[in-house]
């Protein structure tokens, strides 16, 4: 009876050995902690959940933070990082807040971001209901956020 509480135990302690070992899928979005991250570009504290970016580097996994996309364009520009096309991107959907893949989302100009640039993601085309505004994709975006002047 002792032996096989005893082996219990053990595997008991493997297993949650091995899971606290277990690789986690660095692609996913990190854990953002609001009011107390800062952009890594412009050093504000990320408040807006509605147009945080999260970029991760493919060859390190190591998580950059962005208080607004221009941002994280701009940076990638002013520090010539290399792995740029190989990047992932996370940012929050303007509308509901949830992580979405920024090389994918859908891009309306008509919102107020931390730092003007002014493109918020949406995850579909379809939540982009107003009128007034364009609708982008991420290499438009990009464009016309280097064709700016010095921010």
């Amino acid at each position: 009876m002792k032996k096989n509480i005893l082996n219990t135990g053990i595997l008991v302690v493997l297993i949650m050995v091995f899971m606290a070992c277990e690789k986690k899928d660095s692609n996913n979005p990190h854990e953002m902690h609001w009011d107390r991250d800062m952009c890594v570009r412009c050093k504000m504290v990320i408040s807006n959940r509605k147009h945080a970016v999260q970029v991760i580097n493919p060859e390190s996994n190591k998580v950059y933070k962005f208080d607004d996309l221009g941002c994280a364009i701009k940076w990638f520009r002013e520090n010539d990082i290399g792995w740029e096309d190989n990047a992932k991107i996370w940012i929050t959907d303007v509308k509901s807040g949830k992580w979405i893949d920024a090389k994918k989302a859908y891009y309306d100009t008509t919102h107020n971001t931390p730092m003007a640039y002014g493109f918020s993601a949406n995850e579909k085309k379809q939540s982009i209901t107003d009128n007034t505004s364009e609708v982008l994709d991420f290499n438009e975006v990009k464009k016309r956020i280097l064709e700016r002047k010095k921010q």
